[in-house]
């Protein structure tokens, strides 16, 4: 009789195989495909609230619920990293996170734009700011996701922040032209070269405080709350306050540590 010889796997063997990502989908993917799920019925509800709507403005309580919905997603795309971390990941974790993030930051901003537009939805203008942020955001991701930057910055305006900002302006019905600027505005932000720091630690916590006040207010004025308007005013005026003001300063950040590295050098070598 012919014996089947078998080889006990090292320890170190089976760790190094639990260690390597999985072609199977993690517990961190499903957040992620989370993410996709809600940018796709928020994009549901915006649909089915514009045809309800029958060319009238849509209804309050619809944009609180895609608002709400959008929240959700941005949630879950800021936890599906913590989770690939604590109980790993696999090997499609990016790629999902990027296909995903198009569909909740990228395509419902923009189906959003069409949506405030109403009547004036097929404006070369209107088509042409919803397709702006659209190809922003699928920028902002390919760059993210081939380019290397330092630990913990990013390039560009983080998409759900921008898609969030994109909400924000809609949300306060500007004028068409102011409007549009703004958006067209948060689209270079999304694809610039400024650096956005990563929140981290209390910082991580004091950013997500500062938007679910932001989103909290603008729910409130979606769903009538008194004050409805001063509510609507204070939270986007956090959002885009938050969108502008944090690279600005980082940029200042960096010239004052230039400037002293500067100084340094003139000390210590004065010739």
């Amino acid at each position: 009789m012919i014996g089947i010889r078998t080889r006990r796997r090292s320890t170190s063997e089976e760790r190094h195989d639990r260690s390597e990502p999985s072609s199977r989908l993690s517990i961190a993917d499903v957040v992620t495909l989370g993410n996709a799920v809600f940018g796709f019925l928020a994009v549901c509800r915006l649909a089915a609230a514009m045809i309800s709507s029958g060319g009238r403005p849509i209804e309050r309580r619809d944009l609180a619920a895609v608002v709400v919905l959008l929240l959700c997603a941005a949630t879950c795309d800021l936890f599906d990293g913590l989770v690939a971390r604590r109980f790993g990941g696999s090997i499609m974790g990016a790629e999902l996170d990027n296909l995903a993030d198009v569909i909740s930051f990228g395509f419902a901003p923009a189906f959003f734009i069409f949506c405030w537009a109403g009547a004036d939805a097929s404006s070369p203008l209107i088509l042409a700011a919803a397709a702006l942020v659209l190809v922003a955001v699928v920028v902002r991701l390919a760059r993210f996701a081939n380019i290397p930057m330092a630990d913990g910055r990013f390039m560009g305006m983080p998409a759900p922040l921008g898609a969030m900002s994109v909400l924000t302006i809609v949300l306060m019905d500007p004028p068409v032209v102011p409007g549009l600027i703004g958006m067209g505005f948060v689209a270079w932000l999304m694809v610039s070269r400024l650096e956005y720091p990563k929140p981290r630690g209390n910082s991580a916590i004091a950013v997500l405080a500062w938007i679910g006040v932001s989103v909290g207010c603008l729910c409130a004025w979606a769903l009538h709350a008194p004050g409805g308007d001063w509510l609507l005013l204070l939270g986007g005026s956090l959002v885009l306050l938050l969108a502008v003001t944090v690279p600005l300063y980082t940029v200042a950040s960096r010239r004052r540590a230039y400037r002293y590295a500067d100084m340094e050098m003139d000390i210590t070598d004065p010739f």
